[in-house]
């Protein structure tokens, strides 16, 4: 079967590996046939090369893991040992070994879960970071009639965008360096700053903070700062970016003065996730189709994940298809 794997920083070889069979698929796992993958932003570390903490990521010059690192996934059931799943289920969710870009995969049934099959599946990976997305705003109060702010209007912030817009916020203000404007109505943005978090934060006014900031940027430690300096006072800062540093330092004088609440977290409860995911997107049919600006074949992951990499006005979320 056919894989690829990160040899460099950079540079994906698509190699041939055995097959993976249902001999090798254990309690609670399903073998899966690879029907579609998306792109997330979290992935794009290991492409440029950097150590993670995932077992078997343990090559010189980059991962050398096969189908490293896509985790977002829609895929066949060739053979489940999971209860929810049977053979020809088509499924969406997590690739939970990060092994994605293979011609089989082998996951957690857990995170897998059936959706509309009048869905196209470049569109359904979008159900996986929709689910995470609704999983997080459930940890958030009630954003009806409520100013949000969301820093990074990437692929999961302008998902954060319309799922506030859709719950009723009073308006939502999205700020990100590139320019989002032609893409930011159609994901419920109200306000689209073109700005990094540092800048726009140092010209808020005092009336106009938001009661409810989300970091959806990661990587970085700054942006979390810029978050807790922006909320307005008895406000809650959502923390979703991945970290890639253990320890952030924050100003815990802000946090305690204005009596702030940050929250973070990783997705729980994913089959009952993805499940909501495939209902608020019945309920805004037009959002998956936004959404998923481009795709690629898998024998184009090298260009799909270049043009990840890219700050492209127009690029939201990258899908790679059979």
């Amino acid at each position: 079967m056919w894989a690829h794997r990160l040899i460099a920083p950079y540079q994906f070889e698509r190699i041939e590996v055995p097959d993976l069979t249902e001999h090798q698929v254990g309690d609670g796992q399903v073998l899966l046939a690879f029907v579609a993958a998306g792109v997330c932003g979290s992935d794009l570390p290991a492409f440029r090369g950097a150590q993670g903490r995932l077992p078997g990521d343990s090559g010189a010059s980059a991962a050398e893991k096969n189908g490293f690192p896509i985790h977002e996934i829609v895929g066949d059931v060739l053979a489940s040992r999971h209860p929810r799943h049977r053979p020809g289920d088509r499924v969406v969710g997590w690739a939970s070994g990060f092994d994605g870009l293979m011609q089989r995969v082998i996951a957690d049934g857990d995170g897998l879960a059936r959706y509309d099959p009048a869905l196209a599946p470049a569109q359904a990976v979008g159900l996986q970071p929709l689910a995470c997305v609704l999983y997080a705003v459930e940890q958030l109060p009630d954003l009806a009639g409520r100013h949000v702010a969301v820093l990074g209007q990437g692929s999961i912030g302008l998902l954060f965008s319309a799922v506030a817009n859709a719950a009723g916020a009073r308006r939502v203000t999205g700020v990100d360096p590139v320019d989002r404007r032609a893409v930011a109505a159609a994901f419920g943005v109200d306000t689209a700053v073109r700005s990094t978090s540092d800048r726009w934060v140092q010209r808020l006014d005092a009336d106009d903070r938001p009661e409810i900031v989300i970091e959806a940027v990661g990587h970085q430690v700054a942006t979390l700062s810029h978050a807790i300096e922006a909320v307005a006072p008895g406000g809650t800062v959502l923390y979703f970016g991945v970290p890639d540093d253990d320890s952030y330092p924050i100003s815990m004088r802000t946090m305690l003065r204005n009596n702030l609440t940050l929250i973070s977290g990783v997705t729980r409860d994913r089959a009952r996730m993805l499940e909501a995911a495939g209902r608020f997107a019945a309920e805004q049919p037009a959002l998956l189709g936004d959404y998923v600006t481009h795709i690629f074949g898998c024998n184009d992951v090298q260009a799909a994940f270049e043009l990840a990499t890219r700050p492209v006005p127009d690029r939201v979320k990258i899908a790679i298809v059979a």
